[in-house]
């Protein structure tokens, strides 16, 4: 059985994929690790949603400022030029199509597109969606970052998801640690392998029928 990479390495891969001049929202938990893989250099603006247009990656020890912090309540820094508004108008942003990029975590993800990231119906679980419904519906493009399997072994892939709905048909590519996959019209389509990975292990692992882009070759992870 083959191994996937590492979140950090994952989020550098994400981050490689978010073109110059983009606002991009980073969901809570791992999708947050993509912010500290952006160049320095880019024009590559994000946003938090508890309002702010311009944060940057997580402060250096003993630098951290308790005003600054993302939608997660993680410490976050500020670049030049970044600016601060009321609630109502970053859902504004998110909801209005202003968004170029969402990343967002995930329990589960169907082969068309629909996700699932914000309850498992476990007692004390999270009691509400929040902001990832606005996002998963407002972002022109949605990104999940998560692991292939969770950690009793089964696929967040799936036929259709049976956990609470965050969005239909939302989602544009799916980041794991095993495989990059890619929603189309005619079902999941791997475009990008990790640790070894094989085609014909993702089927047996998530259970489904997959694609592989004819481009698609395992990643140099060096």
């Amino acid at each position: 059985m083959s191994s996937g990479i590492g979140r950090s390495q994952l989020a550098a891969r994400i981050a490689r994929d978010i073109p110059e001049g983009a606002y991009v929202n980073l969901g809570i938990g791992a999708p947050t690790l993509v912010s500290n893989f952006l160049p320095a250099d880019s024009e590559i603006i994000l946003h938090t949603e508890n309002g702010m247009l311009g944060m940057g990656p997580e402060p250096e020890p003993g630098q951290v400022d308790p005003d600054l912090l993302n939608a997660g309540k993680v410490p976050v820094t500020e670049l030049t030029g970044a600016s601060y508004f009321h609630h109502a108008d970053s859902f504004g942003m998110m909801r209005g199509g202003h968004l170029d990029i969402c990343v967002l975590g995930a329990f589960q993800v169907s082969e068309t597109g629909d996700l699932a990231n914000w309850s498992t119906g476990a007692p004390n679980s999270i009691p509400a969606v929040g902001g990832a419904m606005d996002l998963a519906i407002g972002a022109k493009q949605v990104f999940v970052m998560t692991d292939l399997l969770t950690r009793e072994g089964e696929s967040k892939l799936v036929s259709k998801c049976t956990y609470p709905l965050t969005g239909l048909a939302c989602v544009d590519r799916v980041y794991t640690d095993r495989a990059i996959f890619e929603v189309t019209p005619a079902g999941l389509c791997v475009s990008e392998l990790f640790g070894g990975t094989t085609l014909e292990e993702l089927e047996k692992l998530t259970g489904l029928a997959l694609s592989i882009a004819s481009a698609a070759t395992p990643a140099n992870e060096s």
